[in-house]
């Protein structure tokens, strides 16, 4: 069974707001064994809307669309599946009646372009919303569907779990995923390092570059989950040998709760000094769980732009912190500008002092300068990471 989503509204396309629609829908549809092989956005425009419509539901058994149920002029859904089924839609007196309701008990006045949410043609069945005023449409025909929903998440989410899935021809068949998660190393060179696994049809092997490192994506498609996972498994113990020691974590695992986690296990506590990443690092650990048993400060220190970026002043201020703040590991991350580079270049440094005082990790990265904040904590919880993992 395949699916495809269309997701209507200008406001996506003008970058007014972000479509996380689209994200929820493909991992719902993934659980559902439901392939999914297309998305779209289109805006408030319903010639293209029917295009869209038509070259969709050529292709697809579900066509899921969002947004453009509302009562205005330019919300144009309902219009758009009228003329794709050739259909006229009439306002629908129970639909009507539970509108004026609705209004009613809010104390607010209903205008009569509200009846437009409560119309039907005679091949769509109203999908109850709970959280609004726009009902949705299930359209279906020669075995093929279309079901369009609002657009705000809350009322499409709640809509999806528990009007549309349940009610969904649920295949033979799910959908699993493992992502194993990669830090200091290339996009490239992990595809090369992937080369005789990635050909895999089933499960497929899939190499993402990411904010926070270089995510590996093993999908299996079987008759059930324990079929996907067992299909997992030896695929996943290829690329952990491929990749070895690059891999900090997998799944949902963030790099800070990973450290957070390790530190936590260890009853070791920790004292920081920021001098490029302006209390980023900080923050993404002071996030984590159980971050008030393990951090105990840290001094925001000003950017070194106009002196060079040593190991050595680097571990002067992760010693700093630690004393200061009397924990039993430092980290500092300090950097400056790189002279004589055809592009803007950075410098990052990092250095971790471990419980004894005088174990001592450091690293040395570049990066440019629009991403010094960022790259810079995940180079420092890098750092940390693998000195608490060598402990």
């Amino acid at each position: 069974m395949r699916a495809e989503i269309i997701c209507v509204g200008s406001e996506l396309l003008l970058g007014d707001i972000t479509d996380s629609n689209t994200r929820y829908l493909a991992l719902r549809l993934s659980q559902l064994g439901i392939d999914l092989h297309y998305s779209t956005t289109v805006g408030d425009n319903r010639a293209r809307l029917v295009d869209c419509l038509s070259r969709a539901l050529g292709r697809s058994h579900i066509v899921l669309t969002t947004g453009g149920l509302g009562p205005t002029d330019d919300d144009i859904t309902r219009e758009a599946i009228a003329d794709l089924f050739g259909e006229s839609a009439t306002v629908d007196e129970t639909l009507a009646r539970a509108l004026r309701e609705f209004f009613a008990l809010r104390g607010i006045a209903m205008t009569s372009n509200n009846l437009k949410q409560a119309s039907l043609i005679p091949s769509a069945r109203a999908v109850p919303n709970a959280r609004g005023t726009a009902p949705g449409w299930w359209v279906t025909r020669e075995g093929r569907s279309v079901i369009a929903m609002p657009g705000p998440p809350g009322e499409m989410q709640h809509m999806w779990e528990n009007e549309i899935e349940p009610r969904l021809q649920r295949s033979d068949s799910v959908i699993r995923s493992r992502t194993l998660k990669l830090f200091n190393i290339s996009e490239s060179l992990v595809d090369n390092l992937l080369k005789p696994i990635t050909p895999s049809r089933n499960p497929t092997v899939a190499v993402y570059a990411k904010q926070d490192g270089i995510h590996v994506r093993i999908t299996a498609k079987a008759a059930n989950d324990a079929g996907a996972l067992e299909a997992i498994e030896p695929v996943e113990s290829d690329v952990r040998r491929a990749l070895g020691e690059f891999i900090w974590g997998s799944d949902n695992d963030t790099q800070e709760s990973v450290v957070a986690a390790l530190l936590t296990s260890r009853g070791t506590t920790l004292a920081i000094a920021e001098a490029v990443t302006a209390g980023h690092l900080t923050s993404l650990l002071a996030a984590a769980p159980g971050s008030e048993s393990f951090l105990r400060g840290t001094l925001i220190t000003p950017r070194l732009d106009g002196a060079s970026a040593n190991e050595e002043d680097c571990v002067a201020m992760a010693r700093h912190a630690l004393q200061q703040f009397g924990a039993d590991m430092g980290l500092a991350v300090v950097g400056c500008a790189v002279e004589g580079t055809d592009e803007p270049m950075n410098e990052i440094v990092v250095a971790v002092v471990g419980p004894s005082k005088e174990r001592v990790t450091t690293g040395v990265y570049r990066s440019r300068p629009h991403r010094v904040r960022t790259l810079g904590a995940y180079y420092g919880l890098h750092e940390l990471r693998r000195a608490l993992s060598s402990d």
